[in-house]
């Protein structure tokens, strides 16, 4: 019989902390759900392998432990081809990474006893799931799911940036904050003609275009204030071009909820968001730098079941 719950445990999450603080947290969990297998990532995409074998293997309820990419990881081992891998399987998750951008907006506990209670007595909340179309690194096609956020423009460029600073082992937000300012010197805007639904194409000269399930990304950036994940629909910011001048005056703002009375940002909603670019055009997916343009992103309406307190 398999175990009543597995975690997939990124032992490199909040630079090897995790691994560190997950026994504490892994004990307490056991005893609550009456058992517990931990599964620890190796590579990238390990976690989205583990998520998958434990489904298929009969396991109910599969923990993410770390931050946001492996969310987005176990995330993308529920489904294949759009349907479940196994239906009315539930998502817990255990934040414990730097970004921590999925967890601002579902704020789960983070205390080993409190998130053991979440995950023995909570409910099952059914929220969105994003899919996304792209194209890699290497020119070929990619597929992701995502739950959070996915943007492109200067976001792509950021995050491959922030992934290898210096800061990103002290704090998310830092990182990014430094990886921002670092990119910005040398970004000279992106022209992106961007299609919503049935509309017509849009042009706009971007710095950034985020799409939204959920509201936080870049260590804390709100792009997507209006975000809920549970209304079927993408939030789509574009922030156009901004000169250094704009954006070091103006960075308090792009980092609020107050995003959108800057006159530079656009606000707009969709099922579906088709992107693209004659120039090459990054894409971040949840924090992780994926490929470029040209995109198609849609959403899955209420497909994954994440285990949240009771209210």
């Amino acid at each position: 019989m398999p175990a009543p719950a597995v975690a997939i445990l990124n032992p490199r999450a909040a630079g090897g902390k995790t691994a560190r603080w997950w026994p504490r947290y892994a004990s307490v969990i056991a005893g609550r759900l009456g058992g517990l297998e931990t599964l620890r990532t190796e590579r990238p995409g390990h976690a989205t392998e583990l998520a998958r074998l434990a489904l298929e293997s009969g396991v109910e309820t599969v923990i993410a432990v770390g931050g946001d990419g492996t969310v987005n990881e176990v995330v993308n081992g529920f489904f294949a081809d759009d349907k479940p891998v196994r239906a009315g399987a539930r998502l817990g998750y255990i934040p414990m990474g730097t970004g921590g951008d999925f967890q601002r907006t579902v704020q789960l506990p983070t205390d080993p006893q409190a998130a053991a209670d979440c995950l023995a007595g909570g409910k099952v909340w059914p929220i969105d799931v994003g899919k996304i179309r792209l194209t890699g690194h290497d020119g070929e096609p990619v597929e992701r799911y995502f739950v959070n956020l996915a943007s492109f423009g200067m976001g792509g460029d950021v995050s491959i940036k922030a992934k290898n600073c210096w800061a990103t082992k002290i704090h998310g937000k830092l990182a990014f904050l430094w990886a921002t300012f670092a990119v910005f010197f040398q970004y000279g805007g992106k022209t992106v003609s961007l299609r919503l639904d049935d509309g017509a194409e849009q042009t706009f000269t971007i710095t950034n275009i985020a799409l939204g399930n959920g509201r936080y990304h870049g260590g804390g950036m709100h792009p997507c204030p209006l975000g809920k994940l549970d209304d079927g629909l993408l939030e789509v910011t574009t922030i156009d071009r901004l000169s250094m001048f704009e954006l070091i005056r103006d960075i308090r703002v792009l980092y609020s909820e107050n995003l959108y009375v800057h006159p530079k940002t656009k606000h707009f909603r969709a099922r579906k968001v088709v992107a693209e670019s004659e120039e090459i055009t990054r894409i971040e997916v949840d924090g992780e730098a994926l490929g470029r343009l040209p995109l198609e992103a849609t959403v899955l309406p209420r497909a994954l079941g994440l285990i949240v307190p009771q209210m």
